[in-house]
């Protein structure tokens, strides 16, 4: 039988962002004694501010700035798991972001899926956080991945993410997996059901979140 769970949300942050309830299925990764089932992808720290996500996922198109990490990691009430490069930035460079992140208190570094396994043996070396690696085809050697010391995978694979979950789930059963779960409901469940251990949630923009005010606005006058 299904419990009640009591709510408040107050009358000022009622219309906060809210992550979809089906995400409570997936079993989540305990973290330094927190179990994480979702993740907001954002570097939007009003949108951070005002979502009620397990962790954030705060990876951009830049190359990382300890300022940005240290800015949302101030801001967040959760758990923040930090982008540290592997594409453009690389190398030593990924690894001492890596260790700064975690000065800052990041739970995690993410690392892009073309980071070399080199890299990832050398921040696994200095680091006590998880390093997660990004993956983002079914092509990618998931074993060499983990043999370097990847903690979780980081699965984005567009349309393709519970295929290329389901896949790497059947040859490696224990692994944490995060992976994207889509814009909807069903894409969400299909991806959890794939085996995904926890759902990576892309939230609205301020753009489109600012567009939904106004129209009320306009209504109402």
């Amino acid at each position: 039988m299904a419990k009640q769970v009591p709510s408040y949300t107050g009358t000022l942050r009622n219309h906060s962002l809210t992550i979809p309830a089906c995400v409570s299925e997936c079993s989540g990764i305990r973290i330094f004694g927190r179990r994480i089932k979702s993740l907001a992808f954002s570097t939007d720290v009003a949108i951070i501010k005002n979502i009620n996500a397990d962790a954030i996922i705060a990876v951009y198109p830049f190359t990382p700035q300890p300022v940005i990490s240290q800015a949302i990691i101030s801001v967040s009430d959760v758990p923040v798991f930090v982008g540290v490069g592997g594409g453009i930035t690389t190398g030593s460079r990924s690894v001492r972001l890596a260790i700064q992140s975690e000065h800052q208190g990041a739970y995690g570094v993410v690392l892009n899926a073309p980071t070399s396994d080199d890299v990832i043996r050398q921040i696994k070396k200095v680091v006590d956080i998880p390093v997660v690696i990004t993956v983002v085809s079914a092509h990618t050697d998931i074993g060499s991945r983990l043999e370097a010391g990847a903690d979780f995978l980081n699965v984005s694979g567009a349309a393709a993410t519970p295929e290329i979950v389901a896949e790497i789930r059947r040859d490696f059963p224990e692994v944490p997996i995060i992976a994207t779960g889509g814009p909807t409901e069903e894409s969400i469940l299909r991806t959890i059901q794939a085996g995904a251990n926890a759902i990576t949630y892309t939230p609205p923009s301020n753009g489109v979140l600012f567009a939904r005010i106004m129209n009320q606005h306009r209504k109402a006058l």
